[in-house]
C-alpha cells in the first residue's frame, strides 16, 4: 500500500520532503503535484525504477518519452547538448512554469537514455515539486498520470489519484487538488521552435 502524505506548497514541510527523497532514492516512485497536472516521477540514476514506470506506461524504457524535472537550469549541460545563447534565454524566461521544452540530449546521458537524441525538459512552478528535486539532488523522471475516463484526462484529487494508484507506487503526495490540464510542449531541438502541444502555457512568450 502507497503511503499518502499531505505537504503544503507555500511552505513545504522538510521533514516530509525528506520522506519522499528517501523512497525515491531506494527505487519507489511516487506520484506528485506540479503547476499544472500530477505527475508519476522516479529518481533518474535509478534504472529499475525506470523500468517500473515504463511498464505502467506499457513502453519500452529506450522508447518512453518522460520528462526530466529540474530544480533549476544549473546542470542542464549534464542532459542537453550546448543550445543557443537565444534558446537559453528563452528557457530563462518561460521557467519555472508549464512548459515542458523538447531539446537535444547529450552524451553525458544516463545509461537508460543513451540512445536517446532528444529530451523533454521541465521545471514547474510549484515549490513541492521543486523542493523534492532540489533535496534529491538531480532530476525526477516524471509522466503525466492519465485517467482513464473519457470525459476528464486528469485525476485532480489526490484522494482519488492514491485510491487508483495505491497498489502501483510507493507514495502519493496530497499537494492539494491538482490541475487537468497538461503543459505546453515546445520543441527547442531544431532552429524553429515547434508547438508539439497546446497545454496549460501561454504561447504569447515566444
Amino acid at each position: 500500500m502507497a503511503k499518502f502524505i499531505r505537504i503544503y506548497e507555500e511552505n513545504p514541510n522538510p521533514k516530509e520532503i525528506a520522506k519522499v527523497v528517501a523512497i525515491l532514492r531506494s527505487g519507489g516512485l511516487v506520484i506528485y503535484p506540479t503547476d499544472t497536472v500530477y505527475g508519476l516521477g522516479c529518481d533518474i540514476t535509478n534504472t529499475k525504477a525506470l523500468e517500473k514506470i515504463a511498464r505502467i506506461k506499457d513502453v519500452k524504457l529506450e522508447k518512453a518519452n518522460f520528462s526530466f524535472v529540474c530544480h533549476d537550469l544549473s546542470n542542464l549541460s549534464d542532459y542537453v547538448k550546448q543550445i543557443s545563447t537565444s534558446t537559453f534565454k528563452l528557457l530563462k524566461r518561460a521557467l519555472p512554469g508549464p512548459y515542458t521544452f523538447i531539446l537535444p540530449g547529450a552524451k553525458t546521458l544516463p545509461s537508460a537514455f543513451k540512445k536517446k537524441k532528444t529530451v523533454g525538459i521541465r521545471i514547474p512552478n510549484n515549490n513541492i515539486a521543486l523542493e523534492i528535486v532540489k533535496a534529491l539532488g538531480n532530476p525526477i523522471v516524471s509522466t503525466s498520470i492519465h485517467d482513464e475516463d473519457e470525459i476528464i484526462e486528469y485525476t485532480t484529487d489526490p484522494e482519488l489519484i492514491l485510491e487508483k494508484w495505491d497498489k502501483r507506487v510507493d507514495l502519493v503526495i496530497n499537494g492539494g487538488y491538482g490541475g487537468n490540464e497538461a503543459s505546453t510542449v515546445i520543441d527547442l531541438s531544431t532552429d524553429t521552435p515547434l508547438i508539439v502541444r497546446e497545454g496549460k502555457g501561454s504561447l504569447e512568450i515566444f
